[in-house]
């Protein structure tokens, strides 16, 4: 597996590639059209077009996935729910363990957990997460 949470992979010098919602205007990171197929309903029908596409993560934006030619997708075209447009305190911010805001702000040792496994390897991150990166920083602050 990964270990998309490693200092090399986090700290990296190459920076991802942004662009601008074509909804609300403001820039965000690239994503893979990998990371878009795991999390489309129907996967089958989505045409991953040769370019690149960025993840939109205000929870006040209905597009979740824009492309470079603007082509959109939306939070109803997709069989995941994106945790970090939502407001719900159970809403998934760990995708790899299945970890809600909720019980990560009620039990510090989450985080830890969280850590260790993603040191160990243990993380799925690219494919589980919408965002396709690592949900650390996702986590509450103590």
């Amino acid at each position: 597996m990964n270990d998309c949470c490693s200092s090399s992979s986090c700290s990296s010098n190459t920076q991802p590639k942004k662009a601008r919602c074509p909804i609300n205007g403001k820039e965000y990171a690239s994503v893979s059209p990998t990371t878009i197929k795991y999390h489309v309903s129907e996967p089958w029908n989505w045409d991953a077009k040769t370019q690149d596409y960025y993840f939109c993560d205000d929870p006040d934006c209905d597009v979740v996935y824009f492309g470079a030619d603007s082509s959109l997708i939306y939070q109803s075209d997709l069989r995941t729910e994106v945790g970090i447009k939502g407001r719900s305190p159970d809403r998934v911010i760990c995708y790899c363990f299945g970890v809600s805001m909720d019980q990560a702000e009620a039990d510090n040792d989450i985080k830890s957990f969280v850590l260790k496994e993603t040191k160990e390897r243990s993380c799925a991150c690219e494919s589980r997460n919408p965002s396709g990166r690592c949900c650390l920083k996702d986590f509450p602050r103590n």
